[in-house]
């Protein structure tokens, strides 16, 4: 705008200096014309010449062209025109202000004349006596000066045009280039952007200055003034000219990029930052602030050591308690405090902690568990001594106030010398020179001390320090009253693990045994194996596996295991007693399920409880088997090869839910291997199912090997390295009982029949040398034979064993047993199982798929057998008690 209006009034001074030189030009243009022509040689003549205005008309026009005004007038005194541009004016009277000109002086005015408003000169025209006998007058009118002032108007209006937008562009450049520098802010905000700049720059507590690259210093404010002591004209001088130290100058004057980098001013330690502005602006220039670090370099200090003993409280929760075991917790504590926090570290527990026990009282003989960060030479009690700390000693106090206790100057303590002053010398001369004594508590109980030690060059303990020790032993004491806590709980399932686990495997003659049970790294597991000899020299062979560990497992374990044993008294088929089994494993979880304990919580279910039950016949070399869940055993023939007998998948035991359970049959000849196992041993990661079985088979294969040995093989091959589930194997070598050593008979439907085959015992136990048990072998059997011809039904068959017992057998095809009781005074019978059950150690009945047998098993001694009296006795104080 200010730019228009200095063209504006440019143009029109411009314009109005161009009329007045006009003007100016068309006045003397005029008086030039009108005295050239009046001075003109013959005009004087024309003048007193017959036709005046004939002669001197050409003339004239020609002279105002040639001057170029827009008249040229000639008229004597009278007035008359005699020239005229206009020739209607001639002759004619002329008006106008000639009386100056008449009296024989020029002159130029402006006036309205015949041409309208023009400017006019007239000069005298005089004879050779200076007489005026004419006025020769030239006009010019305005409107042929406004012509000329128009004409020459473009060109001031289109330099005025191009002059403005010259402007406007340079303007709009300026403006652009104004923008870009000041990032679009405007005045106003350009203004309080440097009055904020200069408020922060010299209100901030950090110095800075910015270097050029001359390195000369361009701005310091007034903190990097008092920082450096810089004198006041320091601005635009060179940095290495300002006193400053070597370093800070060569640093300011280069162009090295610096972070935090501590250089001495003085006595104070400044923190220098130099970065360049060249990313940020078009001049070559640092900027370097700086911080005083005196006060904050004692505060760093103290933080990195918090920071430090952060980390170690940190590294102390994830390292400390990795394991459930007692000394290894105590080891990790002592091993975390060194060396960061003590040189050496010694852990002391109660010896009831160590066993798992709950301590019963803050006692002062603690055995010393843990050691770290002494030689093997150190002057300290030995890991494993038991060590009594007498009263006045830190740890004594430490122990029965159940708080810590400082010693920052062991020289200057006598009763943390008093315990044993030779050692104490020692420790001394070791370099130890401070202590401090930490008790380990756990819900309020006194487990152990944790001692810290500082030797050499290390500086004493303070009460930080000691702050630090006690959040360290209080986290370390709660990993070892849970690593105390799981070894009683461990102990106790141990122990029970132990006590429900067969001892050892039953002495006879079918079969011959090894066994192996290898627990899992978890601890204690559910897995068992037994050896269960039954009656008719058969012998049943029994793994299962519970899932999970601990207590829960082990006992129910134990629970399976009883009612296995239970079963197998009635000497049930495999099936028959694996479909029991599984109902009261049923029954059990239903019964858990309903019923809380004391504590108000359920028992775990029994689900996922495994078991193989197999039943060898030493007669017939046969071999029954049934599973619920379990993985299927292997025989091994005489030859070397192995199969696996598959009896029909049945689900774990308590999930059956009624379903059938099916049987697997083989007969197997002298010399064969049964091995049955769980499938931990199985188990293994880097395998599948069906390439374990395969490993199994190649590791319990191969001819004339002991059960022993293949224990051994088979532990080796299939484990190299600790289970994680339990591992239980049983492996047994077939016998078959000699053909000599068995007896057997039919009898027919007719109680005369008993008689011969009475006999016939009684010979073939002679033929035994068993004529010592004779009298009762041949009660036992007419008792039996009687009641299957009385009472049952065809075929009737006898059976004798000898093996480490006389059995008798006698089957029949009725399934009704008998049962002993009392006979009344008035019953004719009913007192022949009296007998049975006193001169054999045992009698029962099993049941098949064709009947029954019952069965007695005698001592091959006499010592059992009763004599005649007292025989007698029982049956007369039977008597007895039926008249009662």
């Amino acid at each position: 705008m200010l730019v228009i209006l200095l063209v504006a009034a440019a143009l029109v001074a411009v314009v109005v200096q161009t009329r007045r030189d006009t003007m100016a030009d068309a006045r003397h243009r005029t008086l030039a014309a009108a005295e050239s022509f009046a001075h003109a040689p013959g005009l004087v003549s024309a003048l007193n010449g017959p036709d005046p205005s004939a002669t001197l008309q050409p003339l004239a026009e020609e002279t105002r062209k040639a001057a170029g005004v827009d008249a040229l007038i000639v008229y004597k005194l009278d007035g008359i025109t005699l020239t005229h541009s206009d020739l209607s004016q001639l002759g004619k009277h002329v008006i106008g202000p000639y009386a100056q000109a008449a009296e024989g002086q020029a002159f130029t005015r402006t006036f309205n004349g015949a041409l309208g408003p023009s400017v006019i000169s007239a000069a005298p025209v005089k004879d050779a006596s200076g007489q005026v006998v004419g006025i020769v007058s030239a006009p010019v009118t305005v409107e042929s000066v406004q012509k000329t002032v128009n004409r020459q108007l473009p060109v001031f209006l289109v330099s005025a045009g191009a002059a403005v937008a010259l402007a406007a562009v340079g303007a709009g450049l300026v403006s652009r280039r104004l923008s870009r520098q000041t990032h679009g802010l405007g005045p106003a905000e350009m203004t309080r952007m440097y009055e904020h700049h200069d408020a922060v720059l010299h209100a901030v507590r950090e110095g800075v200055l910015i270097t050029g690259a001359d390195g000369r210093l361009l701005l310091a404010n007034d903190e990097a003034r008092r920082l450096l002591d810089l004198p006041a004209d320091a601005e635009g001088r060179p940095v290495d000219s300002l006193g400053l130290d070597a370093g800070t100058a060569e640093l300011l004057a280069s162009d090295r990029i610096a972070t935090d980098e501590v250089h001495l001013a003085a006595d104070r330690l400044l923190s220098l930052n130099k970065r360049s502005t060249t990313p940020y602006g078009v001049h070559r220039t640092s900027v370097v602030t700086l911080r005083d670090t005196t006060e904050l370099r004692t505060l760093s200090g103290r933080a990195e050591v918090a920071r430090g003993r952060l980390r170690m409280l940190y590294d102390a929760g994830m390292r400390i308690g990795s394991t459930l075991d007692v000394p290894h917790t105590a080891d990790e504590l002592a091993q975390t405090a060194v060396p960061g926090f003590a040189d050496v570290v010694t852990v002391e527990l109660q010896d009831q902690v160590l066993r798992g026990e709950e301590p019963s009282g803050a006692s002062t003989e603690l055995r010393r568990t843990a050691v770290a960060g002494l030689a093997a030479d150190h002057p300290l009690y030995p890991v494993g001594q038991l060590i009594h700390f007498v009263p006045g000693t830190p740890m004594a106090t430490s122990v029965a106030d159940g708080r810590s206790v400082l010693e920052p100057d062991l020289a200057g303590s006598p009763g943390w010398q008093g315990q044993d002053g030779a050692r104490a010398r020692k420790i001394l001369d070791y370099g130890i020179h401070s202590l401090a004594v930490v008790p380990l508590q756990a819900r309020g109980v006194v487990l152990g001390l944790v001692n810290f030690w500082r030797a050499g060059n290390s500086p004493p303990f303070d009460r930080e320090d000691l702050s630090f020790a006690e959040e360290l032993a209080g986290r370390a004491a709660v990993s070892i009253d849970n690593a105390r806590r799981y070894t009683r709980e461990h102990a106790t399932a141990v122990t029970l693990q132990r006590s429900l686990m067969p001892r050892g495997v039953p002495a006879q003659e079918s079969l011959e045994v090894a066994h192996r049970y290898l627990p899992a790294q978890a601890g204690v597991g559910g897995d068992w194996f037994d050896v269960i000899p039954l009656p008719g020299a058969r012998v049943a062979l029994v793994v299962g596996d519970v899932v999970g560990h601990g207590l829960h497992a082990a006992a129910t374990m134990g629970r399976l295991r009883v009612a296995i044993h239970n079963f197998s008294t009635l000497d049930l088929p495999p099936d028959e007693l694996v479909s029991h089994l599984d109902e009261l494993v049923a029954r059990i979880d239903a019964q858990d399920e309903e019923g809380e304990d004391a504590e108000g919580s359920t028992q775990p279910a029994i689900t996922g409880a495994t078991c193989l039950y197999v039943i060898y016949d030493a007669v017939r070399g046969r071999v029954t088997a049934a599973t619920a869940g379990h993985p299927p055993p292997a025989l091994v023939h005489p030859d070397g090869t192995v199969t696996f007998l598959r009896p029909t998948v049945s689900p774990p035991l308590g999930l059956g839910a009624g379903m059938p359970v099916e049987t697997a049959e083989a007969t197997l000849p002298e010399g064969s291997r049964l091995v049955l196992y769980t499938d931990g041993l199985l188990q293994n990661r880097t395998r599948d199912l069906d390439t374990a079985l395969e490993a199994l088979r190649q590791a319990v294969g191969g001819p004339d090997r002991r059960p022993e040995e293949v224990c051994a093989g088979v532990m080796e091959s299939m484990l190299s390295t600790r289970p994680d589930d339990d591992v239980a194997l049983l492996v047994a070598q077939t016998r078959l009982l000699a053909p000599e050593r068995v007896a057997e008979w039919d009898v027919e439907p007719d109680p005369a029949a008993v008689g011969p085959v009475r006999n016939a015992c009684a010979r073939k136990l002679a033929e035994w040398g068993l004529d010592h048990i004779s009298f009762g072998t041949e009660l036992i059997l007419s008792e039996l034979i009687t009641n299957a011809v009385r009472y049952g039904k065809v075929p009737i068959h006898v059976r004798l064993l000898l093996t480490e017992t006389l059995v008798c057998e006698v089957s029949d095809g009725s399934s009704t047993a008998p049962h002993i009781r009392r006979a009344k005074d008035t019953d004719e019978g009913g007192r022949g199982l009296f007998l049975v059950a006193r001169y054999a150690e045992r009698w029962g009945t099993r049941y098949s798929t064709r009947g029954k047998t019952i069965w007695a098993s005698q001592s091959l001694d006499s010592s059992g057998v009763p004599d005649d009296e007292a025989l007698g006795d029982m049956f007369a104080g039977e008597w007895d008690d039926l008249e009662l």
